[in-house]
């Protein structure tokens, strides 16, 4: 075997967005594409040498050649060892939880997470750090610096290594260690829940539906529901991981997982129904009739956490991103505890956990997660809302009902128009923010503004500030509305509304009827219709 030390050149828009590197599958099979991030990687961590990581991937299509090329040029750069999933897959809590497990040195995730796959689909590469979580800006900075000035990228000239059987390979001088990417995982959520409750809940008859949408958590799902708390056969759905996620977009809300929502609307549907996405670390909650927001599923959790034995001693503070709705600063309230607001992106939530200054996350876009790892955890909070059904023997809609009894309700929606020119989205958002200064107390479709933003966040960890999060309004009586442009997609530009307003009483509207006026108010404010064309969002949740 022989090192190769390939010339190259710096190739554009190789900066890595909101988690990681993402783009159309084949740009990333274009001639030294992977190679130079890989390469730019190395570089932007102070070198590979010496080095153990973890790799793995949600299976899409290029996995299995990408995993490959990582492993020669790693093996090139001088890493020691990596650790990874059999035939190359790993959810994206499991890979974090691998990195802090084996006191790796980082990981790379190769994922569009919940982006479509295939060869006409999306593909990416993540890298995380030796906590578990997404690389912090100052290393993404790093590796983007890196892209913008390689000039050539080392790789070992070998066969493919064979990842189909667990155990200890070689590739030059570093060691291969094959490992079920499920049991370390399985055993983490034995140690956090109550398992024997909840194996207790499907013994007395209790239905549940997960689909896995033809992704990562497929395995994942079968080993503990089904066959370690004895879910029903069956309970898993599109439970085989597929390159192609079976021609599906493995994005869990009631768009994309429709199959699963006419299921549970069924007055005869199961007592529970969950999805998750293309690398496992999103989640969709349902009861039977009852659709869970995400940002209601989090407030839910928090405010149940200690029925879990894992938080049975309570939360040191909880934490959510910018657009997720308020619902969970009304729980914090309640308790006690600090509710942090942090940009999108979960990186953003990695100081928080170390320092103990919170316990759960999440974020509006289906992600929660907590302290076991520092990734946003799908199965998890499955089996959270399991646990606490298994405990207060209750429905979800009922928990819900309670719930809002409790704290009001947030009722609250996310309008997406995807796919804008890039352009004309940036406008729109200039549009905005030269309003800024004049909005306060202006009536906006029967509205009157209180206050209005551009978000900025200032580390309480360790200083660091980051501007240009997104453009808050608030609105007398507790609405509010937030716009922000994705760092998620790979096609143009992806325009996302958050819209929001607080009730004490009329709990059970449907949410954009009562959100109706907000609604209104955006398209008046950010003129959406009259810059995009768009008389209506791609995906409304």
């Amino acid at each position: 075997m022989s090192i190769l030390n390939v010339k190259t050149n710096p190739i554009a828009n190789q900066k890595p967005g909101t988690s990681g590197l993402r783009k159309k599958t084949r740009v990333f099979q274009e001639p030294g594409f992977l190679e130079n991030f890989i390469q730019s990687i190395w570089t932007g961590i102070g070198g590979a040498q010496g080095k153990t990581f973890v790799l793995g991937g949600d299976g899409r299509f290029f996995n299995a050649e990408a995993i490959q090329t990582v492993l020669r040029m790693a093996a090139a750069s001088g890493a020691a060892r990596v650790i990874v999933g059999q035939n190359g897959l790993l959810s994206t809590p499991a890979a974090s939880n691998l990195i802090r497990k084996r006191k790796a040195d980082g990981g790379i995730i190769l994922s569009a997470s919940h982006n479509p796959g295939g060869p006409d689909g999306d593909f990416g590469v993540k890298y995380n750090i030796a906590n578990g979580g997404p690389a912090p800006e100052s290393v993404s900075s790093a590796i983007y610096a890196a892209t913008e000035e390689i000039g050539a990228y080392r790789i070992l000239e070998s066969a493919d290594v064979d990842l189909s059987e667990i155990g200890i390979a070689q590739i030059g001088r570093m060691e291969i260690e094959i490992v079920d990417p499920v049991a370390d995982y399985a055993a983490l959520m034995e140690e956090i829940f109550d398992f024997d409750a909840i194996a207790a809940l499907f013994q007395s008859g209790f239905r549940m539906r997960f689909d896995a949408m033809h992704a990562i958590t497929g395995p994942y799902a079968k080993a503990i529901l089904e066959t370690r708390l004895g879910a029903g056969a069956g309970t898993v759905t599109n439970g085989t991981p597929l390159p192609d996620f079976g021609q599906g977009h493995p994005d869990p809300n009631p768009i994309w997982a429709k199959e699963l929502v006419d299921v549970m609307m069924d007055p005869d549907g199961p007592d529970f129904g969950a999805a998750s996405d293309g690398d496992g670390d999103r989640n969709m909650i349902m009861g039977r009739g009852i659709y869970v927001t995400p940002s209601d599923s989090l407030a839910a959790l928090a405010a149940n956490a200690t029925l879990v034995p894992a938080y049975k001693d309570g939360l040191s503070g909880v934490a959510r991103s910018m657009p997720t709705s308020l619902a969970l600063d009304r729980v914090a309230e309640k308790l006690g505890i600090e509710c942090h607001e942090t940009p999108t992106g979960w990186k953003f939530f990695g100081n928080l956990l170390d320092a103990d200054r919170a316990t759960l996350c999440g974020e509006e876009s289906a992600g929660t997660g907590s302290n076991h790892v520092r990734e946003k955890d799908g199965l998890w909070a499955v089996l959270f809302w399991l646990n606490i059904l298994a405990t207060r023997r209750i429905s979800v809609a009922e928990l819900m009902a309670d719930h809002w009894q409790s704290y009001g309700r947030n009722y609250y929606s996310r309008h997406d128009y995807e796919g804008i020119d890039s352009g004309i989205a940036a406008d729109l958002m200039q549009g905005l923010r030269a309003q800024l200064p004049d909005l306060a107390g202006r009536s906006v479709a029967g509205l009157t503004v209180s206050h209005a933003d551009e978000f900025a966040y200032d580390d309480p960890i360790d200083g660091s500030r980051t501007e240009g999060q997104g453009i808050r309004i608030h609105f007398e009586g507790g609405a509010r509305m937030v716009f922000r442009l994705s760092g998620t997609g790979t096609v143009g530009a992806t325009l996302r509304v958050y819209l929001e307003c607080f009730a004490t009483d009329a709990l059970d509207l449907n949410p954009q009827e009562a959100l109706a006026d907000i609604i209104s108010a955006a398209d008046e404010l950010a003129q959406i219709v009259a810059r995009t064309g768009r008389k209506r969002p791609t995906v409304i949740t």
